[in-house]
């Protein structure tokens, strides 16, 4: 919740004029619980959501593991919520199940991916995409944590939040 790449998404996000929500997913922190894999971190974010903005529009977004949360959760929120925008970026799909995002938020969602991830390596993010025809933003000469190319991040996700429906 505190790595620079959470903190870049936020203030993009409360910059863009949303209420920015962070929390610890179980196990993290001074969070009860402990770690589930994403199946229990996903039904975190649907009670956070369920409790902080019970009817309004929503933006999803998530780095590494969040990401792959993110995907769970509008896998599961797809035809009940008013998912506006959502953000994927280091997307952890070689280590979690991240499900596809339905196709009605091909225009709505923005990946990025840095070229030298060493984490989560780029053609797993690639193949992914590939299965959907979702494009991916990389990052040229960039690992994992986005190192020196933070304010080009946050410009991608402003740009991306302020973009109007085609």
């Amino acid at each position: 919740m505190e790595n620079k790449v959470i903190q870049t998404m936020s203030r993009a996000f409360s910059y863009a004029g949303w209420t920015v929500i962070r929390f610890n997913f179980r196990g993290v922190g001074q969070s009860e619980g402990q770690f589930d894999n994403a199946i229990g971190e996903t039904e975190d974010l649907l009670n956070v959501i369920k409790e902080l903005a019970p009817n309004a529009p929503i933006c999803l977004g998530g780095f590494s593991f969040g990401a792959a949360v993110t995907c769970r959760a509008v896998e599961l929120l797809k035809t009940t919520r008013d998912i506006q925008k959502i953000i994927l970026i280091g997307l952890a799909v070689s280590r979690f199940d991240s499900p596809s995002i339905d196709s009605k938020y091909l225009f709505d969602t923005l990946v990025v991916h840095g070229e030298d991830d060493e984490t989560v390596e780029l053609h797993h993010v690639m193949a992914w995409a590939k299965m959907q025809t979702m494009p991916v933003t990389v990052v040229p000469q960039t690992g994992h944590f986005f190192h020196g190319q933070l304010p080009l991040l946050k410009g991608l996700i402003l740009r991306h939040v302020n973009s109007t429906e085609y």
